[in-house]
C-alpha cells in the first residue's frame, strides 16, 4: 500500500518537473526523461508485474499531459514495455552505479525506439531517420548524466516504503 502511494507521489512530482522545468528548458537535441528514470528505479525494486502498471499508469498519465501531440498510448506502451523489462532485473541487493546505468540506457533506447516505431506505424510525419537518431542521443545522454543522482534515491525510498518480512 505504502509503495503503490510512493509511486503515485514519485510519478505525479515527476510528469510535474518534466512539463513545467524540464521541457522549457533550451538543452541541445532534446530533454532528459525524468519519467522513465522513476519507472525503471520503481520497477527494479517492485519487479515486472509492478513494472509493467507503473509504466503503463505513468505513460497513460504523460500521454495526456499537455502539450501532448501525439496518439494516446503510444508513451504507455513504451513506458510498460520497459517497466516490465527493467522489473525482469529485480533485486533485493543495492545495484551498481554502472549497473544502473546501463539499464537506464537499454531503457532509454527503447523508450525512444518503441515511440517512434508506434508513431512510424501510425503515420507520424515527424517520425523520420534524423529526427529520430537526434532524439535517441540526447535522452540516452541525458537519463545516463542524471541516473546515479534519481535513480538510486527513487529505489531506495522504494525500499523503506515497504520493507522484505521474513517468516
Amino acid at each position: 500500500m505504502r509503495r503503490g502511494l510512493l509511486a503515485a507521489v514519485v510519478v505525479l512530482t515527476a510528469l510535474l518537473l518534466q512539463a513545467g522545468l524540464v521541457n522549457p528548458l533550451d538543452l541541445p537535441v532534446g530533454h532528459p526523461d525524468l519519467v522513465l528514470l522513476c519507472v525503471v528505479a520503481l520497477a527494479v525494486v517492485a519487479g515486472p508485474t509492478w513494472g509493467t502498471v507503473l509504466g503503463f499508469g505513468a505513460g497513460l498519465a504523460a500521454d495526456v499531459m499537455p502539450p501532448a501531440d501525439h496518439a494516446l498510448g503510444r508513451l504507455a506502451m513504451a513506458y510498460a514495455l520497459v517497466g516490465y523489462a527493467a522489473g525482469l532485473l529485480e533485486d533485493v541487493e543495492e545495484r551498481s552505479v554502472i549497473t544502473t546505468v546501463a539499464v537506464v540506457a537499454g531503457a532509454s533506447a527503447a523508450v525512444v525506439l518503441v515511440f517512434a516505431g508506434v508513431g512510424a506505424l501510425l503515420g507520424d510525419a515527424r517520425v523520420g531517420t534524423s529526427s529520430v537518431a537526434d532524439s535517441l542521443t540526447a535522452t540516452i545522454l541525458y537519463d545516463v548524466i542524471l541516473a546515479p543522482f534519481i535513480v538510486p534515491l527513487v529505489s531506495g525510498a522504494a525500499r523503506r516504503a515497504e520493507p522484505v518480512t521474513t517468516y
